[in-house]
């Protein structure tokens, strides 16, 4: 069964950046589309970005667009979100999750990394 752990949350100032990954093991990545959510408290999970398994097409929340960016290495298998001009909103719990398409039901989860921007 396919088991997803994520890394690199921390602490950072706004403007800042953080690279989080996403390392799958007991299974191929490269079969799964991989989002990224985000939980924020008192607030309900949102969808951050998601990459496609089939042609690498990424997708993005509004509020992300142009600051985030979703890569995979699937000789890794790791997927990356790469977090740039964070700002104090952005924090949350995030998770990575793999589906069969962006968009769909996302079968399996990780635990999530925290993600704190504060000065």
């Amino acid at each position: 069964q396919l088991q997803l752990v994520e890394s690199g949350g921390g602490l950072v100032q706004p403007g800042g950046s953080l690279r989080l990954s996403c390392a799958a093991s007991g299974g191929t990545l490269g079969y799964y589309a991989i989002g990224w959510f985000r939980q924020a408290p008192g607030n309900e999970r949102e969808g951050v970005s998601c990459i496609s398994n089939s042609d690498g097409s990424t997708y993005y929340t509004d509020s992300v667009k142009g600051r985030f960016t979703i890569s995979r290495d699937n000789a890794k298998n790791t997927v990356y979100l790469q977090m740039n001009s964070l700002k104090p909103e952005d924090t949350g719990v995030y998770y990575c999750a793999a589906t069969a398409t962006c968009g769909g039901w996302y079968d399996y989860w990780g635990q999530g990394t925290q993600v704190t921007v504060s000065s």
